[in-house]
């Protein structure tokens, strides 16, 4: 309806009648459409685009017939008590739309909602034109944020606000927080919040400060409570260095390195958000660094054990299946340390698994003078080079990542091992013959009856080299001092046979069988790691 201003008393009249008109067609529609707060009923989705239009156009032509009435500077008693009397159908109006806006938004489903989104900017662009942005902007804001925090939610399994937990729970659980926030941090940061704030765009269009200052409203918090979660799965892991908790560490680094374009893209390069992320990455980073420093100082300065037996140390155990689980990681530990390169943070060395490795061989070769024995000095190193060998070669990606990059080879290790210790536990048949050799197959036979060795691979590579190097000596002995009472060359070789798990007979110059073990698929527990 078209409001025209004539003459100060005319005009006067002509304002009041059109007011009342207004008031009158605003409260009938008000009447008409009043919804039953338990069975709500939108003014779009059951009565029609049409019907809700006209809705919408009267409330709005009340609100100027209002603003032009009240810079009418005649009739100032009446003309306020007809403004009381259209201020109370506006706001039933208005509350009526607030109603209608809540509805249309809880119609969102993510699919096919072109409608529903054009009639939310119709209602909003009617409560904005009525005075009413406030609430409208309050309702939209409240609607978005509550379906924002469902959704995340749904996918972490609990509420991001309660990232205070973290500090709480033990260490095993937070591996499952931390996986299920990485997909949570992926939706939100690469997908919902991009689509929240083209949403708001597309609702606010006619004031596009306002959509931003909405988008922000809806994304701020949100945002800082997922970036919270990573802060505090680093900061725990800071505090305590301990080797198993780099991996979680490794993995929010991962996640934070995806996520962060996102976050600058749509929060802003300048944002809280995007200088918080930047910062858990540098942490991360700086974490992770520190728990590999600790972890190469904890090998170096770990202790023997007491007990006396040459076999696969429990320290050899734990790094090698450590390593393997590592070796997933292997290019975020490159980026990590190629970023603290470019930063100055970190030498150029690069602290890597096969540095590990390496570090490991030299503190077994260390560990090995603990034996009195050269033998077993020669038993313990071919079965840990064995054991780091094996597991080289049962993770294709520790294979990988060691492969080209040592100038060693654990195989050519061991056998140089194995050599040796028969050489030694042999000594009194291979170098002193005579006819000592009786006594001397006898007490080596005796002696390495106690000692173990890594596995069956490794037991028959020592059989079949103690046999080929044995048995053809101690026959040459026994043919010129052989008695009755001496072991016969068979029985010689059966008991080598029996050696170190064996039942079968060892035969001179047989081959060792190679087997190309392969790990079970690994797991983020390290409970495990020194026993398998």
């Amino acid at each position: 309806m078209a409001l025209v201003v004539v003459g100060s008393s005319s005009s006067s009249r002509s304002t009041n009648s059109l007011l009342e008109e207004s008031i009158a067609d605003v409260a009938a529609l008000v009447d008409a459409w009043r919804s039953d707060e338990n069975e709500p009923f939108s003014l779009f989705l059951h009565g029609g685009v049409v019907e809700a239009r006209r809705f919408m156009s009267a409330a709005v032509e009340l609100h100027r017939a209002m603003l032009l009435l009240a810079s009418d500077v005649d009739d100032i008693l009446e003309r306020g008590e007809r403004l009381v009397r259209a201020q109370e159908v506006l706001e039933s109006a208005m509350a009526r739309l607030q109603l209608e806006l809540g509805i249309l938004l809880s119609a969102i489903s993510g699919d096919d909602d072109d409608d529903v989104i054009d009639h939310i900017r119709l209602v909003a662009e009617a409560m904005m034109g009525a005075g009413y942005g406030v609430e409208c902007v309050t309702t939209f804001k409240s609607h978005r944020r509550a379906e924002f925090a469902a959704a995340v939610r749904h996918l972490l399994g609990y509420s991001p606000s309660q990232h205070a937990t973290f500090h709480k729970l033990a260490w095993d659980d937070v591996g499952g927080k931390v996986r299920t926030w990485h997909t949570a941090a992926g939706f939100a940061f690469n997908f919902a919040f991009s689509g929240e704030r083209a949403l708001c765009r597309r609702v606010f269009a006619a004031a596009a400060d306002v959509a931003d200052r909405v988008f922000e409203g809806i994304a701020v918090d949100h945002a800082a409570d997922l970036l919270a979660v990573a802060e505090s799965v680093v900061s725990r892991a800071r505090r305590r260095n301990a080797p198993e908790r780099l991996f979680h560490v490794l993995d929010v680094h991962a996640t934070l390195v995806e996520i962060l374009p996102a976050v600058v893209s749509v929060l802003g390069e300048k944002s809280d958000a995007a200088a918080r992320a930047a910062a858990a990455l540098r942490n991360a980073g700086e974490a992770a660094r520190g728990i590999l420093v600790g972890f190469e100082d904890a090998i170096q300065k770990a202790t023997s054990s007491s007990k006396s037996t040459a076999a696969v140390h429990p320290l050899t155990r734990y790094v090698m299946n450590y390593l393997v689980l590592l070796a997933d990681y292997d290019e975020t530990l490159a980026r990590i340390y190629q970023q603290a390169r470019i930063s100055g943070d970190a030498s150029p060395e690069y602290s890597s698994i096969s540095r590990l490795l390496s570090v490991l061989l030299r503190k077994l070769d260390a560990m090995a003078g603990r034996h009195r024995s050269p033998a077993m000095r020669s038993l313990f190193m071919a079965n840990n080079t064995h054991y780091v060998g094996k597991k080289v070669r049962g993770s294709d990606k520790l294979e990988g990542v060691v492969g080209g990059g040592e100038d060693w080879s654990t195989e050519e290790e061991t056998r140089r091992h194995v050599d040796a210790f028969v050489h030694v536990a042999w000594r009194g048949v291979l170098v002193v013959g005579g006819e000592g050799a009786d006594v001397a197959v006898r007490e080596a036979v005796a002696a390495q009856r106690r000692w173990v060795v890594a596995d069956d691979e490794l037991g028959d590579v020592i059989r079949n080299a103690a046999a080929a190097a044995v048995v053809p000596a101690y026959r040459a002995l026994y043919r010129r001092h052989g008695t009755a009472s001496w072991m016969t060359p068979g029985d010689v070789s059966a008991a080598i046979g029996r050696l170190f798990g064996g039942t079968r007979v060892a035969v001179e110059g047989a081959t060792p069988r190679r087997h190309r073990l392969r790990l079970p698929s690994s797991s983020s527990s390290l409970d495990k790691l020194a026993h398998e």
